[in-house]
C-alpha cells in the first residue's frame, strides 16, 4: 500500500475514533439515566426501550472497533 493510501486509511481511522468516543458517551448518558431510574421504571417499557438502545450502542462501538482493526492490519 502506497503512502496516500496509508495516510487515507488513517484519516479514517482518526474519524471513527471520534465517532467512537461520542457514541461512548451518549451510551454512557443512556446508561446513567437508566441506572438512575426507579427500579419500577426500569422494567417497564420505556426502561426496556433504554437497555435495549444501550445494547445496540455497544454492538455499534464493537463493530466499529472491528473495523478499526481491520483497517489498521489492511495498513501493515
Amino acid at each position: 500500500m502506497n503512502n496516500t493510501r496509508r495516510k487515507l486509511l488513517q484519516s479514517i481511522i482518526n474519524k471513527l475514533n471520534d465517532c467512537n468516543l461520542e457514541l461512548e458517551s451518549v451510551k454512557d448518558e443512556e446508561q446513567d439515566a437508566f441506572d438512575n431510574f426507579p427500579e419500577g421504571l426500569q422494567v417497564s417499557e420505556r426502561g426496556e426501550a433504554m437497555e435495549n438502545a444501550i445494547s445496540e450502542m455497544e454492538n455499534a462501538i464493537s463493530s466499529i472497533e472491528d473495523a478499526i482493526t481491520s483497517m489498521e492490519t489492511a495498513m501493515e
